[in-house]
């Protein structure tokens, strides 16, 4: 072990390796849980991640679950005749940790002003859009008009502007130009 640390090889890219002396079990119910052998402690938080994690689904074909005399559980391989006390689901469990819901909401190039700003009212606020007669700023000056805002579209060309406002009319008032 000493050679691989000093190579550098006792550490790897995966989270969810064990630091040396801790172990992985599950209990009877499908919880997992974290046995540190050295401080002979154990927790439900994963020493690396702090996660909490719970098997998912059923046991693989041909396998049973068992319980032995000292009343641990082990299971039992019919299809290749083995028997260990590690839970063969353990390589699929799934993180039990509740998911909190974040204010902050994530979008992507091709997301629409339409899509940001759903369900959201603006009515009784100023806005100004600048370019607002063509491209992003167009579909930013609609939107927010077509959610009750008061929007003013700053344009370099009146021209374009008015052509841009008569576009936004047909679907919604509430707009003023700024000479």
């Amino acid at each position: 072990m000493a050679a691989l640390r000093y190579a550098g090889l006792d550490d790897t890219d995966s989270e969810d390796e064990l630091p040396p002396g801790w172990e992985q079990r599950t209990t009877k119910d499908g919880w997992v849980y974290y046995a540190n052998h050295t401080e002979e402690k154990t927790q439900w938080e994963h020493p690396k991640t702090g996660k909490r994690k719970r098997i998912a689904g059923d046991l693989p074909y041909g396998w049973e679950q068992e319980t032995d005399e000292n009343g641990q559980v082990f299971f039992v391989d019919h299809i290749n005749k083995r028997t260990t006390y590690l839970d063969p689901r353990l390589a699929f469990t799934v993180d039990d940790n509740p998911t909190k819901p974040t204010a902050r909401q994530r979008y992507d190039g091709s997301t629409t002003a339409m899509e940001i700003l759903q369900g959201r009212d603006f009515s009784g606020k100023v806005v100004i859009v600048t370019g607002a007669n063509s491209g992003i700023g167009f579909e930013t000056a609609k939107s927010f008009a077509l959610h009750g805002a008061h929007v003013i579209l700053a344009c370099r060309n009146m021209t374009r502007a008015n052509e841009a406002v008569s576009r936004i009319l047909g679907e919604w008032v509430g707009l003023i130009i700024l000479d």
